[in-house]
């Protein structure tokens, strides 16, 4: 813990750029170095920046570029803002978050109200002055002491050239207060056998060219890097040896934090910047983290099928666009000492193969999704589900296809389903939001849905209900939970799916809005409009998914 007598500091800055390709874990090396200055008493926060033009990342397909996140406060952002939240185990808000398109318009928008006072407004220095002002921003609204900030793509690209002059004007006015960390790539070609570092000195080069020299360089490897690469890359890249950080590929990602204090990377960080450890806070981490190895070494494991629409890409099988299920349920994993195997079914081989290949699962999963792709194999695995009492947890998409096949199969409805799914329906027992429709008529998608933290009360008696006084208490009424969706359970159909056995679980203060169902005579079936997912941590999980991996447990023995 911080302590009270602590004298507030001027706040420092850490850039994390990418070198050599992406994907090698700039997010993760990003919230690790966060989460390892938390552990030494600082108060640290996240930004990312990405390079796309889109204002947010609401509206692309999940597929091209993973899981949209959801903000509490509202804001759809890029997948590396959940992991920030989970390493840093905090919020982070939309202050956080830019993007090229969201820096374009703000800027634009203030020219056109004359916020520039009749000045030429150029691409720079004004887009790098706006990145400047939004990082401050961010610094203002969660009053850390140091602030991350994940630049995205690879240096070397156009695209986030302006965001790399941001970065280095800012250290030029306070060259104390800022560091660089590139996270390079170090391949070893199969039939070569050996370590290559040019990428990355062609990377580090790139990055002058830009006017920016890195302080560290996090090495990804397969293997850990060795002695002579080491020096070969330090004095190829202008650092000193100890500043090259090895990163090799690990089981979990929550021991990265550990493997960087391997080389000490805190104590570095902090003398950089003229600071001291002001405690070692690591205790319930590294705990975590050694849960998280004993539940992949155990011999305890469930079978989860995550039936879904968003993981195939040609010849590739990509879970991105389901990240923070799969953290979810690992955290509910390491909660009950079990290991969740994760089984990846396509909605749409549901709907060609039967749900055959849904035996052998001890609880199945269908998360978020939009339009109509696969819905009807998602409905055939509800029932499935349903019928065989096989858990099931139906996440937003997951819990309004639960309210279809209930209808159709139970509540007689023939034909019934989701006006997103058939527009005809003589009966949408899934309808439109109130003010959706009118948006949807002029083609206004972004950012327009249902978004962000709101309340939902429980409904007593549930076990809905049970499940979440297990953590807060018998007394909780009322919980905040994330959500994202345009459509919503049907009320006109409320007391018919009630009369046949439906039971809702939760709903808005007002009693308006359907927020969660289940069927409370069955080991595990509950359904939410809310997105759990969102804001379980492994420090913290959530206790829907615990309840749901102890009732796959149950029903695997």
């Amino acid at each position: 813990m911080i302590s009270k007598k602590t004298r507030p500091i001027k706040t420092k800055y850490i850039f994390v750029v990418g070198g050599v390709m992406s994907g090698v874990g700039k997010g993760v090396t990003a919230a690790s170095i966060g989460r390892i200055l938390i552990n030494r008493g600082y108060k640290v926060s996240a930004i990312k920046i990405d390079p796309y033009i889109n204002v947010d990342a609401g509206t692309m397909n999940p597929i091209e570029h993973g899981e949209v996140f959801v903000t509490e406060d509202g804001d759809e952002t890029d997948q590396d803002i959940g992991n920030y939240e989970r390493f840093l185990n905090g919020n982070i808000y939309k202050e956080n978050y830019m993007t090229t398109g969201r820096i374009y318009q703000t800027v634009i928008e203030r020219e056109r109200n004359l916020g520039y006072g009749g000045k030429c407004v150029q691409v720079v220095p004004h887009i790098p002055m706006e990145v400047r002002d939004r990082i401050k921003a961010a610094v203002k609204k969660t009053g850390a002491e140091i602030i991350i900030t994940e630049i995205g793509g690879t240096v070397g690209e156009y695209e986030n050239l302006l965001f790399l002059e941001a970065a280095r004007i800012m250290k030029l006015q306070d060259p104390k207060s800022v560091l660089f960390v590139m996270v390079s790539y170090l391949p070893v070609p199969h039939k070569i056998g050996e370590m290559k570092t040019k990428p990355t000195q062609h990377a580090v080069r790139a990055l002058n060219s830009a006017g920016i020299q890195p302080d560290f360089i996090v090495a990804r490897s397969d293997t850990p890097i060795d002695e002579l690469r080491r020096k070969k890359i330090a004095i190829h890249c202008n650092i000193h040896n100890d500043d090259v950080i090895a990163a090799p590929d690990i089981d979990s990602i929550y021991d990265v934090p550990a493997n960087f204090e391997k080389n000490h990377l805190s104590f570095k960080i902090l003398k950089h910047f003229g600071l001291k450890p002001r405690c070692n806070d690591s205790a319930a981490w590294r705990m975590m983290s050694e849960k998280v190895k004993e539940a992949k070494r155990g011999q305890q494991t469930v079978k989860i099928g995550i039936v879904g629409k968003y993981f195939a890409s040609g010849d590739f099988c990509l879970t991105d666009s389901y990240i923070s299920v799969i953290e979810a349920l690992k955290h509910a994993g390491v909660a009950n000492n079990c290991r969740p195997q994760l089984g990846w079914l396509s909605a749409e081989e549901v709907e060609e193969k039967g749900v055959g290949i849904l035996k052998g699962y001890d609880g199945i999963v269908v998360p978020q999704g939009w339009g109509r792709r696969g819905h009807e194999g998602k409905i055939k695995t509800i029932e499935y589900c349903r019928t065989h009492k096989v858990p099931y947890f139906g996440l937003c998409y997951g819990m309004q296809m639960a309210v279809v096949e209930f209808a159709r199969n139970v509540c007689g409805l023939k034909g019934a389903n989701s006006l997103e799914a058939d527009p005809k329906t003589k009966h949408p027992v899934i309808n439109i939001m109130l003010g959706q429709a009118e948006l949807l008529t002029k083609r206004q998608y972004g950012g327009t849905i249902r978004l962000g933290g709101w309340p939902c009360q429980l409904v007593p008696g549930t076990h809905l209900a049970k499940v979440y006084a297990k953590k807060f208490g018998p007394e909780t009424k009322v919980v905040s939970e994330r959500h994202r969706h345009r459509y919503e359970l049907n009320n006109d159909y409320r007391e018919i799916l009630e009369k046949g056995g439906l039971t809702i679980a939760g709903t808005s203060p007002d009693g308006r809005i359907v927020e969660a169902i289940e069927i409370t005579d069955h080991p595990f079936f509950i359904g939410t409009q809310f997105h759990p997912e969102y804001i379980s941590r492994p420090l913290d999980p959530h206790p829907l998914f615990i309840e749901f991996i102890k009732a796959c447990w149950k029903n695997k023995k």
